[in-house]
């Protein structure tokens, strides 16, 4: 897409689990012809082993530390990235990421992702012993919006509809 008005840029991908971040990042790299990077899998990469087991097998501050390490080492142009839902925990990793272009945050409703993650519950969530997905959700919801460059409401679009909605938010000409 030649016409994108930052072609060194990336576009980072934040928001709870379950989000959509890989399945969106996927289609977004597609329709601009970029590379696809979910920092979930370089860090299985760097563990060799499934992201829950590296989750389970720290604590999550400790988790949060190598996310952040992984995250802050990107050198990366024009790729979606898609980023773990704890991300902004960090704001080293943040800043870093929104030094590489837009930060665009996937809003889906806590009974959406409740849903969401019941269907796949070893996803790897970075979660301190007694806290609850809802705890998460709470917590997070400022980080993302801090953080992010956009928004963009997911609850009742299709991965397409999201992609598009996203382009247009970020004034890519599609």
């Amino acid at each position: 897409m030649a016409d994108y008005p930052n072609e060194t840029d990336c576009i980072t991908l934040i928001g709870m689990a379950s989000a959509g971040k890989s399945t969106l990042g996927k289609i977004l790299a597609h329709e601009l012809g970029w590379v696809f990077i979910d920092t979930d899998h370089l860090i299985e990469g760097q563990y060799g082993t499934n992201l829950q087991a590296v989750t389970d097998s720290m604590t999550k501050e400790e988790f949060l530390d190598v996310e952040c390490t992984v995250v802050s080492a990107l050198r990366a142009k024009r790729c979606v990235i898609a980023t773990g839902g704890s991300v902004v925990y960090r704001e080293k990793a943040m800043e870093h990421l929104r030094s590489l272009g837009p930060v665009c945050h996937l809003d889906v409703s806590l009974p959406k992702i409740l849903e969401r993650i019941s269907k796949k519950p070893d996803r790897g969530l970075a979660i301190a012993p007694g806290q609850t997905i809802e705890d998460l959700y709470n917590e997070r919801a400022e980080l993302y919006k801090k953080y992010a460059t956009v928004t963009i409401q997911c609850d009742d679009k299709t991965p397409g509809e999201c992609v598009t909605t996203l382009l247009k938010k970020l004034g890519v000409q599609s």
